[in-house]
């Protein structure tokens, strides 16, 4: 389908040419903290659009919340989004057909690089905001990234109708959110929308009339703005997403700044970090519904996805051949946590995993590099080590948990901040940490933060009154195992939320962990009657049967300090009858322990063993002489 476009003329006062509007097209990112409902109302509104027969979606639904758009198996798995999507939909008004293109974005703080990266695409942008929690800290870095683009948001109070919903004082705080951000008197004008994207209805006022979600629809035709372009100006599409096909390669996706591509065209790259070489256009495809269509020419505004153009990277601007010039780059907020990636080199080692040398390592990781703008790696202090940075600790769990499944066994070491160096002093990253626990856990939650430098910066109750609302400024070292301590200490009660604030000079010694280690000193399997020896002596992490080694941590000690234990001793025989004695064993519950919380549980000097089957602790030095050696070692340097 062909689009029209408006000329607007020349400039009464430069001269120059005026951007065109592609009248018929517009792009809008939809933005929220996570589980503000993003993804539930892009799905419905996929429903209404009349693109589709329910039938079709229903069998693309899935997961814990049957979503459409999350079609990853982590993210069906945790009900989050971790990556940007975007689809096309056309709505008809009258004689004329719109192309609303609308791309879907996490919402979780440590994925804000697939934010920053799409926002580029859009025109303007749909603010989600929960009825009840109102604006969470991820809501004000998606909103300051918008504002930063020049994007106006259209704001949709969504879960209107929770019991416990607010939905007057939400915008109220969306108003302050955007004054803080400095926002101009035309973005504070926004239009303002309550709905339910789980029944799909929306109301332009609090009880009033409600519509079906067509009125959304309506809504973005009027206040978001169609594609500022040049048509008749030389080739620009800056590349934002990368996609791949095992038949095709690679395959670079993005909005058409100026200008027309064709299929089988000539034209320019221009990358940030090397030097501009030609390339052919060998498909090229627009978006329509849930997948793509070939064309043979896309105009400027369309986003569009490009084949044939070897080792190309997100940033990437495609220009044209005679006179090519380059868009900004992407720029995204730098990585504030880095993990210590190794090969495996324990006993286990090539048991449950295909792939497990350095070479391999890297080129796992170089890859990932490709799409994930966010992520930086650098070579260790050895060649089987690789120095991995991202925002945070889901982010980089993300990409371990997506390498084990495909094979990779590896071992990481301790999470650790990343710290600038400012005016001579050195500076670590903040966090603004923003809590909702029980009356009756506030005492709990007050000590867990505050051991752990925490500044307060907010308290007050919320309507339904049992719920305390806290904000913290805080040291992200000290998130580190903060959550399962306070899940443990409000039974499960408390609901915590976090984003990058700022960075700021250190703030003094925070507690990691305050028990010690179960190590295993011999190999082998481990047995019940050994077990139910140390049955006083703390939490185990193995049960009878499973094979270990010696330098694995099987357990967390119920003291401050690291016990050798032996789990594979067995019951010697005598020619003393004892019937039923063995029965009588007890063996304490198997605490076992998931890829977050052994990132968390680590300390210096340990990694977690990750295999496509088997997460493991262990100690960096297995041999218990080894570990010695290096204690006396580093006791004589400090003392020297």
């Amino acid at each position: 389908m062909r689009f029209k476009t408006r000329l607007t003329g020349r400039h009464p006062l430069t001269g120059e040419t005026e951007p065109e509007m592609q009248e018929q097209i517009r792009n809008v990112a939809i933005i929220a903290h996570v589980d503000h409902g993003k993804t539930t109302l892009v799905d419905r509104l996929l429903y209404q659009s009349g693109m589709f027969r329910n039938e079709e979606l229903d069998r693309l639904a899935g997961g814990q919340h049957g979503l459409i758009f999350d079609s990853n198996p982590l993210e069906r798995e945790r009900g989050i989004t971790i990556l940007a999507k975007n689809c096309a939909i056309e709505v008809k008004r009258g004689e004329t057909t719109y192309r609303i293109n609308v791309i879907d974005t996490p919402g979780h703080a440590d994925f804000g690089g697939e934010v920053e990266r799409v926002l580029s695409m859009a025109d303007g942008v749909l603010l989600l905001v929960d009825s009840f929690d109102g604006p969470m800290p991820q809501t004000r870095f998606v909103l300051q990234k918008a504002l930063e683009n020049n994007l106006k948001p259209m704001v949709i109070v969504n879960k209107a109708d929770r019991p416990d919903g607010r939905p007057s004082e939400v915008v109220d705080e969306v108003f302050d959110l955007l004054v803080s951000l400095e926002a101009d008197d035309e973005t504070l004008d926004f239009p303002i929308f309550y709905c339910s994207g789980r029944d799909g209805w929306c109301e332009e006022e609090l009880g009033g009339e409600r519509y079906d979600l067509q009125k959304i629809f309506d809504a973005i035709i009027e206040h978001v703005p169609p594609p500022p372009v040049t048509l008749d100006a030389p080739l620009q599409l800056r590349v934002s997403t990368l996609d791949h096909s095992e038949f095709i390669g690679r395959i670079a996706i993005g909005r058409i700044a100026a200008g027309k591509l064709s299929q089988h065209e000539e034209v320019q790259v221009l990358s940030p970090n090397a030097e501009p070489r030609k390339a052919r256009i060998q498909e090229l495809h627009l978006f329509e519904g849930l997948g793509r269509k070939k064309v043979k020419t896309a105009e400027a505004g369309n986003i569009c996805a490009v084949v044939g153009i070897e080792n190309i990277e997100i940033g990437d601007t495609i220009a044209c051949l005679k006179n090519p010039t380059a868009l900004p780059a992407i720029l995204v907020d730098e990585p504030t946590l880095h993990m210590t990636f190794r090969v495996n080199d324990g006993p286990f080692v090539g048991r449950e995993g295909k792939f497990v040398t350095s070479r391999q390592l890297k080129d796992r990781l170089d890859k990932e590099l490709e799409r994930n703008v966010a992520l930086k790696v650098e070579q260790g202090e050895r060649p089987e080590e690789f120095m991995v940075s991202g925002r945070g600790l889901m982010h980089l769990g993300i990409l371990l948990e997506n390498m084990r499944r495909e094979g990779f066994e590896m071992c990481v070491g301790m999470p650790r901040v990343i710290e600038r160096q400012v005016e001579g002093k050195w500076h670590e990253p903040f966090e603004h940490l923003v809590m909702d626990c029980p009356v009756d856990a506030q005492g709990p939650v007050m000590m867990l933060v505050g051991e752990r430098r925490a500044e307060m910066l907010d308290m007050s109750t919320r309507s339904t009154g049992d719920m305390v609302h806290m904000e913290f400024k805080i040291p992200a070292r000290g998130l580190i195992g903060l959550r399962t301590k306070l899940l443990t200490a409000t039974a499960g009660r408390v609901i915590m939320h976090h984003s990058y604030l700022e960075h700021g000079p250190q703030a003094g010694s925070i507690p990691r962990r305050n028990s010690g280690s179960l190590i295993a000193v011999e190999s082998g399997q481990a047995t019940p009657y050994s077990l139910d020896a140390l049955f006083d002596r703390g939490v185990f992490f193995v049960e009878p049967g499973e094979q270990v080694y010696e330098g694995q941590i099987v357990g967390e000690h119920n003291r401050d300090n690291d016990l050798e234990v032996n789990v594979v001793r067995t019951k010697k025989l005598t020619n003393v009858r004892a019937a039923g004695k063995d029965d009588n064993s007890s063996v304490r519950p198997l605490k076992k322990l998931k890829l977050e919380e052994a990132l968390e549980f680590v300390v210096e000097g340990e990694l977690v063993e990750i295999t496509p089957e088997s997460i493991r602790v262990r100690k960096h030095l297995l041999k218990e002489a080894d570990r010695r050696r290096e204690k006396r070692r580093a006791k004589a340097e400090k003392d020297s």
